[in-house]
């Protein structure tokens, strides 16, 4: 049974961070005019270390602005036109929010009216465990939707008909199977989860660098493989990812369970390279339609493309520490508990340069690339030996290159 969650919003480190109080206060909190929202209070509630502050205001973003100077901030017009000020707070930003309605949507974006209405604001957020306010100094709480409830029971569920708040955002789809895998109960016999199956297709609506962002976080969590398995098994992911099948399934659980053996943060790339079968031309395929940036293509074909080394360090050079771990892990390279060696190592340099060969006594030419070359395969080989013994062994290769040209 799930202990009870506070009534109010407990004390906390973040609470007391210099000068939030100060900047609540010029925002009119003690007189009921700001207050934090979202993922503060339901991660405070939870017991969970809070990163991002997020406060909402009846005050209009130049009134926002106008105050948060006074308070001596800076701030920042990060949303302004969504209502959304930045205020810089010991280097922390804090997002400060006029409170909002909806008064059209397409299910990519909406076009929102300022208001003062604090179940208005909350009306428009998508799950009830999202729309929990509290007063920054009392740390009373205002629910106008059970979020509390919800939250105590583990139950992500749409504010609304789930159709509706669907419709007017695709995207709530990917999170609300993401907020499932962090706080909630998979349950597949809901109105929030079938109203998200029977909208899948209109994931397709949706930028590329959205589906990815969302899908990305969801394979970040600690443990998302029942809720991919779902989502799997009932089509959602068919429109946007449809390589992805049950056999992927299998090999996320497995990378998961080696992750969690070594001791290895999850990685979403990684998880997503597991999903997909082993093929590097597919995989680069993938990354190039969720417009995925260069290095993070890179990385996912080269997680699917199939290489080889003599050892781990070995793979670690040649593919850099991330894709070696990925390939370890995945299966395909070694045993997973070599893996944890290769966090944080930093690969060396060969210690000579074609320079050097020269000045042994070869001539400048193909023959000093070919020598180079073949003394780098030897020094990884031998484990990356110290410049002493590098430089005998590119002795005795100068000496026999110079031999063979004879």
């Amino acid at each position: 049974m799930s202990a009870p969650l506070p009534e109010r919003l407990p004390d906390a480190e973040w609470r007391a961070w210099p000068g939030l109080l100060a900047l609540c206060e010029a925002l009119g909190a003690d007189q009921g005019e700001a207050r934090f929202v979202g993922g503060a209070v339901r991660d405070a509630l939870l017991g969970i270390a809070v990163k991002d502050i997020d406060i909402a205001t009846v005050h209009l973003p130049e009134e926002v602005v106008r105050r948060v100077k006074a308070a001596g901030l800076r701030a920042v017009p990060t949303g302004i036109v969504h209502g959304t000020i930045t205020a810089i707070l010991d280097h922390r930003p804090i997002e400060i929010t006029t409170l909002r309605r909806d008064v059209s949507t397409d299910g990519r974006r909406a076009t929102v009216a300022f208001g003062t209405d604090w179940r208005d604001d909350a009306a428009r957020r998508d799950f009830t465990m999202n729309a929990l306010y509290a007063d920054p100094a009392s740390g009373a709480l205002s629910d106008y939707f059970d979020g509390r409830a919800d939250l105590l029971a583990r139950r992500v569920r749409f504010i609304g008909d789930p159709n509706q708040r669907i419709a007017e955002d695709h995207l709530r789809i990917l999170r609300y199977f993401r907020f499932t895998a962090r706080f909630g109960t998979l349950d597949r016999d809901t109105p929030d989860y079938r109203a998200c199956v029977a909208h899948a297709t209109s994931l397709m609506a949706l930028s590329r660098e959205r589906v990815a962002d969302e899908m990305l976080k969801l394979l970040g969590l600690p443990d998302p493989a029942d809720v991919i398995a779902a989502m799997v098994g009932d089509g959602v992911l068919a429109s946007v990812l449809p390589e992805i099948d049950a056999h992927g399934v299998a090999a996320l659980r497995a990378l998961i369970a080696a992750e969690q053996a070594t001791g290895i943060a999850p990685a979403g790339l990684r998880r997503l390279a597991a999903l997909l079968p082993p093929d590097g031309a597919l995989a680069d395929q993938v990354g190039a339609r969720l417009r995925l940036s260069n290095k993070a293509r890179q990385r996912l074909r080269a997680a699917a493309t199939p290489t080889s080394a003599a050892t781990p360090h070995a793979l670690a050079y040649a593919l850099g520490e991330d894709s070696a771990v990925d390939h370890i892990l995945l299966g395909r390279a070694f045993s997973p508990d070599c893996a944890p060696a290769l966090i944080g190592w930093q690969a060396p340099r060969l210690p000579l340069s074609g320079g050097d060969l020269i000045a042994m006594g070869l001539t400048a030419g193909p023959l000093v690339a070919r020598t180079l070359q073949a003394l780098e395969r030897a020094w990884i080989d031998r484990g990356f030996p110290a410049p002493d013994e590098t430089r005998e062994m590119a002795r005795q290769m100068v000496g026999a290159a110079l031999r063979s040209s004879q």
